[in-house]
């Protein structure tokens, strides 16, 4: 079976569901029997939830937003320390050895400030791989924050989807993208298996797919646009193994897959599929 690395990113919803985190960190127990695991986490509700209580606010400019560089302390401390720690006591509950981690451990990835207009917002770039795979070397599940830096030493927050896409493309990954949906539905509600970007355009364009889920597959199309390999939208409930066996979840391909070591993928580029 192929050992390149699986990257997994979860949002921070999943902290409020105990049952899902084990689920979760077993099935994974079990895919790591073969193939390395990395977890990529954000953390927006435990973010605004602090936030909220201490009385501090932020805009949004374009649907972003905007991270002053005095929020970074709570921020940092919301993700890398009390999010990050949750996931990882629930992995070692399940018989995992986690290892908590930022984006800038390692050195792993080197981050840059959007604009000055965003604030402490950074955009993740790779830098160096080796320490990351020493961790996996030593069959540890690495759970990552996307908190970075830039190489200043300034402390950014990063788009949590985009860091689990800098995370795979270091790492040559697949990538799947989790959460407490069980991927995307066409008008009858029922799961679509495969969408790329001119399917996705088709169902936009009809209103069935809008809003969150709209942001969802945009960010998913991007992932595997910057991968080059489908990328996955499935709920944090099912196994691993059937959504990489194409039985549940959604596969967002990328717009224009290049072909690899000579291998024709034109099936992969043709009209999506439901199922």
């Amino acid at each position: 079976m192929s050992r390149s690395p699986i990257v997994i990113k979860v949002g921070g919803a999943l902290l409020d569901d105990a049952a899902a985190m084990t689920r979760l960190f077993l099935s994974i127990k079990e895919v790591q029997t073969t193939r390395p695991v990395v977890v990529v986490h954000g953390g927006g509700p435990l973010v605004e939830t602090l936030m909220a209580s201490l009385g501090l606010t932020s805009t949004k400019i374009d649907g972003l937003r905007v991270t002053p560089d005095e929020h970074m302390p709570y921020i940092c401390g919301a993700l890398a320390g009390s999010a990050n720690k949750q996931l990882c006591a629930a992995a070692l509950a399940s018989g995992l050895t986690p290892v908590g981690l930022s984006l800038l451990d390692g050195n792993m990835v080197v981050c840059e400030p959007l604009a000055d207009k965003y604030g402490a917002v950074g955009v993740p770039s790779t830098a160096d791989s080796a320490f990351l795979k020493n961790v996996l070397a030593q069959s540890a599940l690495p759970v990552i924050s996307s908190i970075g830096s830039s190489p200043q030493g300034r402390l950014l927050n990063v788009n949590a989807d985009q860091a689990a896409t800098v995370i795979a493309e270091l790492l040559d990954a697949e990538l799947l993208l989790l959460s407490n949906v069980d991927g995307v539905l066409d008008s009858d509600k029922v799961l679509i298996s495969e969408l790329n970007a001119q399917s996705i355009a088709k169902y936009a364009s009809e209103g069935v797919i809008t809003d969150g889920m709209k942001v969802k597959v945009d960010a998913a199309l991007s992932s595997a646009d910057t991968l080059n390999r489908a990328v996955y939208i499935a709920s944090w409930t099912a196994d691993i193994n059937a959504i990489l066996n194409k039985n549940t979840g959604t596969q967002i391909l990328p717009t224009t897959l290049k072909p690899t070591n000579g291998e024709n993928t034109d099936h992969l580029n043709g009209d999506a599929g439901d199922k």
